[in-house]
């Protein structure tokens, strides 16, 4: 999909079925591959819980947690013995959350949703004309896209 920005390729994966969190990490399915080596059908597995605010509990955007993920992958620590690495990264989630709590008021689910943040029902809904008409999704994902690829490019 080279060409179009992150958002719009997230925005695509989403239309296409994947859930929010999933549609992120397609959209930086190749720099994950060549950081991890990760077969992109156990990165689809991987983030599979984080779609509908983590299994459809309404929490955290699981665009959000989809970006959290990728930053992770990209710029995460691993050493626990290291409190700066720990501090640095804590520090860039932060200002993640916050660019897009800027642009929507809110990183969690329900509160995105409005009404419709109310259904913590495990059956995910059908994805009709009416489901675009009304949900933000599709938006929020492509925001959330955005927003790591701008951060990204700021590196």
């Amino acid at each position: 999909m080279n060409g179009i920005s992150k958002g719009e390729q997230a925005e695509a994966f989403f239309k296409e079925g994947y859930n929010c969190s999933q549609s992120i990490a397609l959209a930086f399915y190749d720099e994950i591959r060549d950081e991890t080596g990760l077969e992109k059908e156990k990165l689809l597995r991987m983030v599979s819980s984080f779609g509908g605010g983590m299994g459809r509990l309404r929490e955290v955007c699981g665009a959000v947690s989809g970006i959290f993920l990728v930053a992770g992958v990209l710029y995460g620590y691993d050493d626990p013995k290291d409190p700066q690495a720990k501090k640095d990264h804590y520090a860039r989630i932060q200002k993640l959350a916050e660019r897009f709590r800027e642009e929507t008021g809110s990183i969690v689910c329900r509160e995105l949703l409005g009404a419709q943040g109310g259904d913590k029902s495990p059956v995910p809904s059908a994805r009709t004309q009416e489901y675009y008409k009304k949900r933000p999704c599709p938006q929020m994902i492509r925001l959330a896209a955005d927003i790591l690829e701008a951060y990204i490019k700021e590196q």
